[in-house]
């Protein structure tokens, strides 16, 4: 029988802990941390993200601010609003929720977060900061998958690790965080020639790909940690992760469940990023 770890759970201690950091850092500086998060248009999974990320600024003490857009802005006129956000001395993160409309390029306003301010780490410096190892921020989710196995006691160091999904915003920045602890890490992707032999080899195995139940018992080693990155929806509208839970949950030492596990630790994330960049602001 697996242990079970809950991101919800873990979030909740966190969260405890940023709100009294966050506490001592207005003591300090006379101020709360700030996240401004805006959000381009109506899409209701976003809308529902970004009210999450509010509400949890607010659990964790911390200053925020939503800027809410219609569908049709230009390009330019979020990009203005990035550039007032990037000089405003309250503000220590900025979040675009995306996906964004068409004719907005992501790139260009990602590009144009300073990258001190840049907590969902997507800006191509921060991006080269992490692949370093000279990094103070973390991008959210893998930090989360990172953190859920540490507190956990899950041990990384000399283990293989396997990461199915090779993503820009989880696959490729969690193998560098899983480097950086000293596992032995395999990315996996569409193209691997033998997905299930390098399943199988996995003492941590991680499926992040957007394909629902896709990781089934035969490619899970006995004894093997499985982190769900996943979030999809199944025949009957329920929503599960990448990995066919039922059935691989017997198989394993340690497993993440979906809803209640990476998910949570997310938004938690990013309120730490938050607080980093409100602290690396603060020392000048």
């Amino acid at each position: 029988m697996a242990t079970i770890i809950s991101g919800k759970e873990l979030s909740l201690q966190i969260r405890g802990e940023i709100a009294e950091k966050a506490k001592q850092f207005e003591e300090q500086n006379g101020r709360l941390p700030g996240l401004a998060v805006i959000i381009v248009g109506e899409n209701p999974a976003s809308k529902v993200y970004v009210r999450n990320k509010h509400r949890a600024c607010g659990e964790c003490g911390m200053y925020s601010e939503v800027i809410e857009l219609p569908e049709q802005t230009p390009e330019e006129e979020l990009l203005a609003v990035i550039d007032e956000l990037n000089g405003r001395s309250e503000i220590d993160g900025i979040l675009v929720q995306l996906p964004l409309p068409r004719h907005i390029k992501e790139s260009v306003v990602i590009n144009r977060i300073s990258p001190e301010k840049d907590v969902d780490v997507f800006h191509p410096v921060n991006v080269g900061r992490l692949t370093t190892g000279n990094y103070t921020l973390a991008p959210c989710t893998p930090a989360g998958v990172v953190e859920m196995l540490v507190r956990s006691g899950v041990e990384i160091k000399g283990k293989k690790c396997v990461v199915v999904g090779r993503s820009n915003i989880v696959g490729k920045p969690l193998a560098l965080l899983l480097l950086e602890k000293n596992g032995t890490v395999t990315v996996c992707h569409s193209r691997t020639a033998d997905l299930k032999a390098e399943c199988l080899e996995a003492d941590i195995l991680v499926a992040a790909i957007g394909k629902p139940k896709f990781i089934t018992a035969d490619m899970v080693k006995p004894g093997a940690v499985v982190v769900d990155v996943g979030i999809n929806r199944n025949e009957e509208g329920k929503l599960c992760g990448d990995v066919d839970y039922e059935n691989v949950e017997p198989l394993c030492s340690y497993i993440t469940p979906v809803p209640g596990g990476v998910g949570p630790m997310t938004i938690t994330m990013l309120m730490k990023n938050t607080l980093l960049a409100a602290e690396e602001r603060a020392k000048g």
